[in-house]
């Protein structure tokens, strides 16, 4: 309000110009009287004749400020000299707007001795300025005076001159916005417009909507980065664990094939016969015990080669699990009962051979290895349609809940402490797994604690 008062100021000075006729002088000063406090003199001379100027009229207006100035402080002066001749002294002014206001105020005074104020003009140079802020709405501008009676016993306000939207009727909610343009607060502008929240919310939906986005996006980002951290950590745990278990799986039949052939060689137990077979025997057994660990391992590295590719041919699934069985019996240190059933007896599938067998020996292996005293495995085969399912369920200790959505990563094995009492560093099932889904399978787990497993094969 206060930009567009003052260009209403100017505009009313080019009028005056255009008369070319010397009406008169408005003088404004501001400056620091000798008290050290900031003052604004207006002073306004108008002349009857353009060729003597004899006064008509002198009007002269001062307010003092209650701002005080230290006159010893080195940094408190500074000259500032407009090009229309108004010269300001300032010294340490800490409102330099209520100082130009005071200014403009003075001017205004004088200005309106020689031409009335243009309030249509005003609400025009209004309009401009509040679409340049983006607010183009309806309102009314209003020029008041206020006064009082000549014993001040009375006050009244008047409504001098109204100007913008004819057709805008206040709300109870309008808000009115005043400017005070002179020195006695008796005359004032007053804008009457609707609230603007909506408007501002309007025009800032394009930056909420980006700043909601971005904070999206590094919300995103934060969460992707924890869930990644925590992954690379759980991964680590899982190598460690993998790095702690093969070394004390490898060693075991190192270690025993070891003393079994330091027994032959050092303290002569090869003269008897009975005794150097049965060491001989050891040595077999945990050198194959060896060759399959590591025959597994060579198979998960083949397994996730680009040129890995499956022989399919056709398995007579009860012919190829019944020779699994057979084995796992006689490797067996529990005694172990597996009951297979087949529906229909003659159950056929087309897979690899070999990885498919070892899918199903892996699952005996963990059946047996995590049963208690003994084992008691079933197997069921079946087939509806073109699938088949294949169910391995037993009865040992189960899997916790918690724990069963990670039995399928590489490397993972179930906590179970320092403890290795059973063999195994979390390839097998990680193994089962990826042969399965490359033979065009799936393979789910129910278990309970305590209640055994069932693990189901459907190709």
């Amino acid at each position: 309000m206060r930009t567009s008062d003052f260009n209403e100021i100017v505009l009313r000075v080019n009028e005056l110009q255009k008369d070319n006729v010397e009406h008169g002088s408005v003088t404004v000063s501001a400056g620091y009287g000798a008290d050290g406090k900031s003052l604004v003199t207006s002073q306004t001379v108008s002349y009857t004749d353009s060729t003597y100027k004899d006064t008509l009229h002198t009007r002269t207006e001062t307010a003092v400020d209650t701002l005080a100035v230290n006159a010893n402080d080195p940094d408190a002066s500074a000259v500032a000299s407009s090009e229309s001749g108004l010269d300001v002294l300032l010294k340490k002014q800490d409102s330099m707007k209520e100082l130009i206001l005071s200014v403009q105020q003075g001017m205004h005074s004088g200005v309106d001795t020689y031409i009335d104020i243009n309030l249509q003009k005003y609400d025009s140079l209004l309009t401009d300025v509040l679409k340049a802020h983006n607010i183009d709405v309806p309102h009314r501008t209003l020029y008041i005076y206020s006064g009082a009676t000549q014993d001040s016993s009375q006050t009244f306000i008047d409504t001098l001159g109204i100007a913008g939207d004819s057709t805008y009727i206040p709300s109870p909610k309008a808000i009115r916005y005043n400017y005070e343009f002179n020195r006695h607060h008796s005359q004032r502008y007053q804008l009457i417009m609707e609230p603007i929240t909506s408007l501002v919310w309007k025009q800032m939906t394009g930056i909420l909507v980006t700043s909601f986005v971005i904070f999206l996006i590094l919300g995103f980002s934060f969460w992707f980065l924890i869930r990644t951290l925590l992954k690379q950590k759980t991964l680590e745990e899982m190598k460690s664990n993998f790095t702690n278990n093969i070394t004390h799986e490898l060693k075991t039949p190192i270690a025993v094939a070891y003393a079994a052939n330091d027994a032959l060689l050092n303290f002569n137990q090869a003269e008897e016969k009975s005794k150097r077979d049965q060491y001989l025997r050891i040595s077999q057994e945990q050198l194959q015990r060896l060759s399959g660990l590591v025959e597994q391992i060579l198979s998960m590295s083949m397994e996730s080669r680009k040129t890995f590719r499956l022989h399919p041919e056709e398995i007579c699934l009860k012919e190829l699990i019944t020779s699994l069985i057979e084995q796992h019996q006689l490797k067996a240190d529990i005694p172990v009962h597996i009951t297979l059933e087949t529906e229909p007896e003659a159950l056929t599938i087309v897979a690899d051979r070999t990885h498919f067998s070892n899918i199903i020996s892996n699952l005996i292996d963990n059946a047996v290895k995590y049963s208690k005293q003994e084992a008691e495995i079933m197997i069921q085969c079946r087939q509806t349609g073109e699938t088949v399912t294949i169910t391995v369920s037993d009865h040992g200790i189960g899997i916790p809940l918690d724990k069963q959505k990670h039995i399928f990563d590489k490397f993972y094995r179930v906590p179970t402490g320092n403890l290795h009492n059973v063999k195994g560093y979390g390839l097998g099932l990680f193994y089962v797994k990826s042969m399965v889904e490359k033979h065009g399978g799936t393979i789910t787990v129910k278990s309970e604690s305590g209640k055994g497993s069932t693990f189901t094969i459907t190709i």
